[in-house]
């Protein structure tokens, strides 16, 4: 039988000299900029002046960016600490998205505050996009060969009708790996298309209830692909940090939105006017 060799996908884009733009790079940013077009889109139905959303991302990106490498390298210190020089090497990976959310919702809260805006009709416009932004940048560590699960076989992964191009960007280290990025981006993708297929309907969401479901759908989602993966993040060795945060984000969305239910907060839709 003739062995299948493949090659792994070149991680770098664009390379100019010493200037290298890496493709994790790239998918990031067209998932920022889809996210912020979508939000404009939706603010101004809203009635939320299209500026508001320009400001917050010159904020919130950069913040977003540091936390989400910080949360990173905090969880991987023993590897950092004998290798300082590539804490700042976001380019290769490494950049979680549970801090780039905490270090977002932190920048709107202030944001909000400044701009005497209600910071649930911000979360209930940018949740979708959020998701969205979430499902496209997980193909950045399609291209790196990161955010995967246990050795597979070739054949298990062409027997769950995977695209060959991506069964071959699964041999990573000689051996075929579970693509968990690929679960993720595509439950990713299903809560996007459930959000904006809900958000309008009469009666169906309250204020803020847009951002807290997609808080328990991701939680939800990222719990159970969270433990199929074989490069997470851990606490000692038995605790998974993102299915420890998914448990608590998911509860605490849950009782919030009944808490607010109980409250009679009006529809989502109204909050603005």
């Amino acid at each position: 039988m003739a062995m299948t060799i493949t090659a792994a996908l070149n991680p770098i884009a664009l390379q100019f000299g010493p200037f290298v733009i890496h493709w994790y790079g790239v998918i990031i940013a067209t998932g920022v900029v889809l996210a912020l077009w979508l939000a404009i889109r939706e603010g101004k139905r809203q009635r939320i002046p299209e500026d508001y959303f320009y400001d917050y991302l010159l904020w919130a990106l950069p913040v977003a960016i540091v936390c989400a490498r910080l949360y990173y390298v905090t969880f991987q210190w023993p590897y950092y600490a004998a290798h300082p020089g590539e804490i700042i090497a976001i380019w290769d990976g490494g950049i979680a998205i549970y801090g780039a959310i905490l270090g977002g919702f932190l920048v709107l809260y202030l944001f909000c505050r400044a701009r005497h805006l209600s910071m649930w009709a911000m979360l209930d416009v940018i949740a979708p996009t959020v998701i969205l932004a979430q499902g496209i940048g997980r193909w950045g560590n399609f291209m790196n060969q990161e955010a995967f699960g246990i050795v597979t076989t070739r054949a298990a992964l062409l027997a769950q009708h995977i695209p060959t191009w991506i069964v071959n960007q699964m041999d990573i280290g000689g051996q075929y790996r579970v693509p968990t990025f690929l679960y993720e981006s595509i439950w990713d993708l299903l809560g996007f298309i459930m959000l904006i297929s809900l958000r309008h309907r009469n009666h169906l969401f309250r204020r803020g209830e847009v951002f807290l479901t997609y808080v328990m759908w991701y939680a939800f989602g990222r719990f159970f692909i969270e433990g199929m993966r074989t490069d997470s993040l851990m606490i000692g060795s038995v605790i998974r940090v993102s299915q420890l945060l998914s448990l608590v984000f998911f509860a605490g969305a849950l009782v919030v939105l009944l808490i607010r239910r109980r409250q009679g907060n009006v529809p989502w839709y109204q909050q603005s006017k």
